[in-house]
């Protein structure tokens, strides 16, 4: 199949090298477009991809994507299928499948850049049964589970949720950290009691070395792009008592604000080691 893809950055390469990959063809288009592998086809435009029967976007926000439906695939017609793979927000997705001049519904994916790489990730589609089953082939070639979550916009709306709470855990972990710290426990240790404890998600066993390690483990999931995704839930659910979001969403707000949101997203332990100025003892914390 031919399938155009927007925006090939961190994620969407190795999701487009895995279309390649399964034996598909890619059309692709990023603002910021460097050399792509030879494998991808690289365009100057998004009209470019008005040429696929069906394209995917994995854009870092709403005003890049709105931009590409509306303008760059203006003249795909009615029976171009468009794919929302960034995390935009329910409402969005809506509009542009209401609205939009081809069908569009969206299918955000949970997982981190090696997981891409390996297509580990999940991915929560927003469609009609006919679109999921339509869609489902490509996206198994680029994921390893695929879940039918309801109509258009119900995909985005499950990934804000799951990521309000992975940056609650996130947190949780940190200040866990923080406690067996206080209780002068070392982290190595602490860490693999808490990968082996009840509270063992998935999540604490892959980030351990981005908690304990950073400065080699890289850089997975961005700062800058949880608490966007973050704000977006909190926006979803306006009116809602989510204080543990709104308190995680606090401080990844101020670690944006103080120069490092490009730091990965498990650095919210050192942000509240920067809060706390230094490591509460267990003779201070029993005091």
């Amino acid at each position: 199949m031919l399938i155009g893809f927007a925006g090939i950055g961190r994620m969407g390469l190795p999701m487009a090298l895995r279309l390649v990959r399964a034996g598909h063809t890619v059309l692709a288009h990023d603002p910021g477009l460097g050399s792509v592998p030879a494998s991808i086809t690289a365009v100057a435009s998004a009209a470019g991809l008005a040429e696929t029967e069906l394209s995917i976007s994995m854009l870092p926000d709403g005003v890049a994507t709105r931009e590409l439906v509306l303008t760059g695939l203006a003249d795909a017609g009615r029976d171009h299928l468009h794919v929302v793979m960034g995390t935009v927000g329910p409402a969005l997705v809506k509009e542009l499948a209401r609205t939009g001049p081809v069908d569009v519904i969206d299918a955000p994916v949970s997982g981190s850049v090696s997981m891409a790489e390996a297509a580990t990730i999940t991915t929560m589609v927003g469609g009609t049964e006919e679109q999921f089953e339509r869609v489902r082939p490509v996206l198994a070639a680029m994921t390893s589970a695929q879940f039918h979550t309801g109509p258009a916009g119900s995909g985005s709306a499950a990934k804000l949720a799951i990521n309000a709470v992975l940056a609650t855990l996130s947190q949780g972990v940190a200040e866990g950290l923080l406690i067996a710290e206080a209780g002068e426990l070392d982290l190595k240790v602490f860490y693999d009691v808490l990968r082996g404890s009840a509270a063992g998600a998935p999540y604490v066993g892959y980030k351990e070395d981005a908690f304990l390690a950073p400065a080699s483990a890289g850089v997975a999931a961005p700062i800058s792009l949880i608490r966007k995704d973050l704000g977006l839930a909190l926006e979803l659910a306006a009116g809602l008592d989510l204080p543990g979001a709104e308190a995680a969403y606090a401080v990844l707000d101020k670690a944006v604000a103080t120069g490092r949101g490009d730091e990965d997203m498990a650095q919210v332990l050192a942000i509240l080691r920067d809060r706390t100025g230094r490591p509460v003892t267990k003779e201070e914390a029993l005091s």
